[in-house]
């Protein structure tokens, strides 16, 4: 279990106030000269050393991402940072978090990373619907501007970087980083064919590099204290402290920092209370987000909460947005409400997304009226298998796994439907109980 002592994000509940005297207080920009006096170099191997992975979704190690822009901008092609703030998956509401409490432990991850990466500036792309939440960083970034931590010769370092805040128009696809590229570009967020990849060609045609709002917030304290006290939390190729965010049926939903690597249960038990209605009354969850396969109770309670572990079972860490299902719950109208929003959300660019999603959605509104036939559920599974690694970018897999997860081990409880439907009785399933 993580100490205190050892949290990255120590306002995350607003305790005490956002601003940069208050920041300055619980140690952000402590110093930030010396930070960048490591050299971007050192700053980059800092970062690969401490085993930090993307925490946006997808994992990568973030060190490494770092070290793919140029060594040697050149004058007419400058290197950027965007920072994704887009955060509008369903479940995720880490993000918000951070920007709302402490915007400028973001504000100084930004110049910590846009430094080692010889960045000109960075652009911090947040999700339209987050007004309050833009009010802040607006009121961050130019306080940092004021101190004299941002703009020229930022924080006395002799290094010229600016930040800048752009607000989205509440389109879930431009969460994709070259979608956002896009749309920063002022051009309809539709993401790009890779290669070019960002790091080649990205904002504007310069190397560019997208990164979460996690991710870049917590590589100043990384270099503070160090690589290995970072990697000393969690298990091999899973480093480091993560944001959970528990939503659905616990006694106490919330956004909590811990190691990463903590088990299921172990998180539940201590920061939520526990299963509304006890163990027994666990049905499913979705351990990282909407876009991932729900997890049977049986399988998920002792799962470790990282990459592998959640791979494991089938699943993924996402964002580590962990939405809980008790049995109360209508399995097979939740799934079908995730269709609706991919479908709602595909940019309509590749054809098996743009049709593919409208015609899952509709399949999955016949199946949880059990207006259906039980063969259409392994044509449903195929179809998904046809959207599912045939498109841009990876919505395609974000609209398929959720149904793929429902088939997979809820596919009794689609066919008691249909049956039920039907009026016949045999070969009836019990309505809450997940497949073997």
């Amino acid at each position: 279990m993580l100490a205190d002592k050892d949290r990255i994000f120590t306002n995350l509940y607003g305790y005490q106030p956002w601003n940069v005297d208050a920041a300055m207080k619980r140690g952000d920009w402590d110093n930030t000269k010396a930070l960048l006096e490591l050299g971007q170099d050192k700053i980059i191997d800092v970062i690969k050393a401490s085993g930090l992975r993307g925490r946006g979704g997808a994992g990568f190690p973030t060190g490494m991402k770092w070290s793919f822009m140029p060594k040697e901008p050149r004058p007419d092609r400058p290197s950027f940072l965007v920072i994704n703030a887009d955060e509008s998956e369903p479940g995720s509401c880490k993000d918000r978090e951070i920007i709302r409490h402490d915007p400028h432990k973001l504000i100084e991850g930004a110049l910590v990373a846009g430094f080692a990466m010889r960045a000109r500036a960075a652009y911090i792309y947040i999700r339209g619907e987050y007004i309050r939440e833009a009010e802040t960083l607006f009121a961050a970034v130019a306080e940092a501007y004021d101190r004299g931590l941002l703009g020229k010769n930022a924080c006395g370092s002799g290094y010229d970087f600016d930040v800048f805040v752009h607000r989205g128009a509440g389109a879930y696809i431009c969460g994709e980083e070259t979608a956002m590229i896009e749309s920063l570009e002022g051009k309809k967020g539709q993401p790009r064919l890779k290669p070019p990849f960002p790091a080649g060609a990205g904002l504007y045609g310069c190397p560019t590099t997208v990164n979460n709002v996690e991710s870049i917030a917590v590589a100043p304290t990384i270099l503070r204290r160090g690589a290995e006290w970072f990697s000393s939390f969690g298990r091999e190729n899973n480093k480091g402290t993560k944001l959970f965010q528990i939503s659905g049926h616990v006694d106490r939903p919330c956004v909590v920092e811990e190691s990463m690597s903590i088990s299921f249960r172990e998180l539940i038990e201590k920061h939520c209370g526990g299963i509304r209605g006890g163990w027994d009354n666990l049905l499913a969850v979705i351990p990282g987000g909407s876009s991932v396969p729900l997890v049977p109770a049986a399988e998920i309670m002792d799962a470790p909460m990282d990459f592998d572990g959640l791979k494991a079972v089938g699943s993924g860490l996402g964002t580590a947005a962990v939405i809980v299902m008790d049995k109360s719950t209508d399995i097979v109208r939740a799934i079908s409400r995730l269709s609706y929003f991919y479908k709602h959300e595909s940019c309509g660019q590749c054809t098996p997304c743009r049709e593919g999603t409208g015609w899952m959605w509709r399949v999955m509104e016949r199946m949880r009226t059990g207006d259906a036939d039980v063969s259409e559920i392994d044509t449903l599974f195929q179809v998904t298998k046809q959207v599912e690694g045939h498109t841009i970018c990876a919505l395609g897999d974000a609209a398929a796994w959720p149904i793929q997860g429902l088939i997979r081990h809820f596919r009794p409880e689609m066919e008691r439907r249909i049956r039920e439907r039907k009026g016949e009785t045999g070969g009836n399933a019990p309505m809450m109980e997940a497949a073997e």
